[in-house]
């Protein structure tokens, strides 16, 4: 991405404004298999060890937002990239987060691949919201969010992500088809 870009502090107060300040949509665009926040350590660890669901503030705090999102005549969007067979941290994301999300509002859906990777979408996960600013994420080897950069001015970028928008959600599944063909047990 060229233009101008700006750094943003994870969970910082500029990173929440992307989210409580646009006007229509918001999209994201998820491509890792494993994601690692502080937020979900004690809730994979959970699922991993097939108990219960613990408390999970960070989770309730995310389905407000959907909610009051919603509410306010917004979308929240994602397309995720999963590669089969999943894996753990893949299932523990289709069976214990996106349930609650799709019933806060958020439209997800699905691209598996077996194999190759689907041509004209990159490995690259970035939010963009309003087809107008481009948040793009970075990631360590290890799944942890390292940095986001913002891009409020950079029309080449944001035509680009809005590109692989709309190519992955032509593509993709809606969730609950998937899960259905995946028949897999939803415990959120």
């Amino acid at each position: 991405m060229e233009g101008a870009l700006r750094t943003i502090t994870p969970g910082g107060a500029e990173y929440w404004g992307l989210f409580n300040d646009f006007r229509r949509t918001a999209f994201r665009l998820e491509t890792l298999q494993l994601y690692r926040a502080d937020s979900e350590t004690d809730t994979f660890r959970a699922f991993l060890a097939g108990e219960p669901c613990p408390p999970w503030p960070a989770r309730d705090q995310w389905l407000t937002r959907i909610r009051a999102a919603k509410a306010a005549g917004k979308s929240y969007s994602r397309v995720h990239i999963v590669t089969e067979p999943l894996t753990d941290y893949t299932t523990y994301e289709l069976t214990w987060i996106y349930p609650a999300n799709v019933a806060a509002g958020e439209d997800i859906r699905i691209v598996p691949v077996t194999a190759d990777w689907p041509p004209g979408l990159p490995r690259l996960d970035y939010w963009l919201f309003d087809s107008e600013t481009l948040a793009v994420f970075r990631y360590d080897d290890s799944g942890r969010l390292t940095a986001v950069e913002a891009s409020g001015r950079d029309e080449v970028a944001i035509a680009q992500a809005s590109a692989w928008r709309d190519t992955a959600w032509r593509i993709a599944i809606p969730y609950d088809q998937y899960m259905a063909r995946r028949q897999l047990q939803r415990a959120s």
